[in-house]
């Protein structure tokens, strides 16, 4: 197959009556738990005593958490709540939960040792542009820099500061940029090459939901190795098979340290997809939120070189992408994957609704709002599909109990601790989308969470089997869903359904059964030796960001 050409942080707090809950907030370990809470202390008067809360709270936004003093032990912080009497201004306290402390700048609680910031009163105000005036200020094509300077339009959230004030880069977001994507037009958006609506949640080609097909896709981020290749078979074993006769499959974003190659060339071979979840993975959440067109380049694109190379993969099938800790990179990340012929995106996620929402393109403006984490989501227009993550509901009742925010991955669903928990949790997401508007359910893993209690993985197989006794579900992948939607075809017809039959149900044996070990270094990395398992040559380094191909590079 040729090489696809598209056809085509700040984080939430959320008030509760005795609690602070915090969703998405960063945890030690990098995943991400919105179950995390944040403990409400009582009204300590004798520290607001003199402080004019008037002027405190003037022009602050009130959601902005900030210091009153540097002293202390660095968990105290306060937010500006008009819900006094008449309502006036008052100062609300909150408190981080023992042996945690508040980062101003990220606006969240971390470990002591994660925050830097405890010197620090508040977030840094940036200047803003001047966009909304009743009477025009610039010449028609120029806008208003916050000073008052005009400058061309096409300036304003270019990535450059022009603006003296640099203001021209501080109202950036998917509805403040002054040249952002249009909302959607249904008569300039037609399939194959763009879809849009005005919510999200309308079905490709009209079809009733009836005849819609259920698409469940199961995704794995990280690296493909011993730890998990049995898990891998286990799961997708060549014995399940779609109602189309197909085995089921899934998709695999791959990320390159300690990757076995020679595995991901056989989950290839046997139909799964393989996607890129980035080259080096670093464990700065900042690096992906503010990375360059160049860093995503270097990460994404080299990634996709290293997989194609070292797993032998030529067919140009590699077009997916996610962000690690779905930290999205905002128009940079979209500009590179356009010149770089990937076709998609799977790292924005959806909060929890009453209707999930359907994958969209980026020629028009996302139909819900920024979510998660960072809030850097693309706002200008991209010919690039986005696999949008809808959020899972988690409550172990949903007729009961009260609500709770979602969770994207499932092992970010903190209170499922049990087999049957998993269970009911899958039963219910599933019920939610097949009983609405059919949109595809993701059911979205870190390997080692299936692998931490064997009951995850029975019920996961349960799951799967109980679901192909069944008509009209399918495990497929991104890019079969993406194919689905580009020719949206009846559950009547889809026995023949071209776009599923490639690769239906493979046999035979993997490319090689004993793979090449070999035990490489790099400059990049002093000090390591890493084993590179492929059935290809060994190169010469341990491939790095520097030098994908392993073939030396030159300071």
């Amino acid at each position: 197959m040729a090489r696809w050409w598209p056809i085509l942080s700040v984080v939430c707090l959320c008030l509760a009556v005795d609690a602070i809950y915090v969703k998405n907030s960063f945890v030690p370990n990098g995943d991400l738990d919105p179950s995390r809470r944040y403990q409400r202390k009582p009204h300590g008067q004798d520290k607001l005593e003199g402080v004019d809360v008037e002027e405190v709270c003037a022009d602050r936004p009130a959601d902005e958490y900030f210091r009153l003093e540097t002293d202390g032990d660095c968990r105290e912080v306060y937010r500006c709540d008009s819900a006094g009497e008449d309502g006036t201004w008052r100062l609300a306290p909150i408190r981080c939960a023992g042996g945690l402390a508040f980062d101003v700048l990220r606006q969240l609680c971390d470990w002591k040792s994660n925050v830097k910031s405890c010197d620090v009163l508040e977030k840094p105000r940036k200047a803003k542009p001047i966009l909304k005036t009743d009477e025009p200020i610039c010449p028609s094509g120029k806008l208003s820099c916050g000073d008052g300077e005009c400058l061309d339009k096409e300036l304003f959230c270019n990535g450059k500061p022009d603006c003296k004030d640099e203001s021209d880069e501080n109202a950036c977001s998917v509805d403040e940029d002054p040249n952002r994507a249009p909302e959607c037009d249904p008569t300039q958006c037609a399939l194959p090459d763009c879809f849009c609506s005005a919510d999200g949640t309308r079905i490709p080609g009209g079809i009733e939901p009836q005849q819609v097909p259920q698409m469940i896709t199961i995704t794995f981020n990280g690296a493909v190795n011993v730890d998990n290749i049995d898990l891998y078979e286990d799961i997708f074993n060549g014995q399940r098979q779609n109602p189309n006769g197909c085995s089921i499959k899934g998709t695999f974003f791959v990320s390159h340290k300690y990757t076995n190659y020679s595995a991901v060339q056989d989950l290839h071979r046997r139909g799964h997809e393989i996607s890129v979840f980035s080259l080096t993975h670093k464990d700065d959440p900042n690096y992906w939120t503010g990375g360059s067109y160049d860093d995503w380049l270097a990460e994404m694109a080299g990634s996709r070189l290293i997989v194609e190379r070292f797993a032998n993969i030529t067919d140009g099938s590699i077009i997916g992408m996610r962000a690690p800790y779905l930290r999205v990179g905002g128009n940079k990340q979209f500009e590179m994957m356009a010149d770089q012929f990937f076709v998609y995106d799977a790292s924005i996620t959806a909060s929890l609704g009453r209707v999930p929402i359907w994958p969209y393109t980026l020629y028009f403006r996302m139909p819900h709002k920024c979510n998660g984490n960072a809030h850097n989501c693309p706002s200008r227009s991209h010919p690039v599909w986005e696999m949008v993550m809808n959020e899972l509901d988690r409550r172990d009742d949903p007729t009961f109990d009260e609500s709770l925010p979602g969770c994207h991955m499932v092992d970010s669903c903190s209170n499922v601790a049990s087999g049957d928990q998993f269970a009911r949790l899958l039963r219910h997401n599933f019920n939610r989308h097949y009983n609405s508007n059919r949109a595809p359910l993701g059911l979205h893993f870190h390997a080692s969470w299936l692998k931490s209690k064997k009951e995850y993985r029975d019920e996961l197989i349960k799951f799967i089997e109980e679901m192909l006794g069944r008509n009209d579900v399918f495990f497929v992948t991104n890019l079969q869903v993406i194919q689905w939607m580009q020719n949206p075809t009846e559950l009547n017809s889809l026995r023949d359904f071209q776009e599923w039959k490639e690769k239906c149900d493979v046999k035979g044996q993997p490319y090689c059964s004993l793979p090449n070990a070999c035990p490489l270094t790099t400059r990049e990395l002093p000090g390591e030796t890493l084993r590179l398992f492929t059935c290809m040559e060994c190169p010469n380094n341990y491939p790095w960001i520097l030098d994908p191909t392993g073939d030396g590079f030159s300071v």
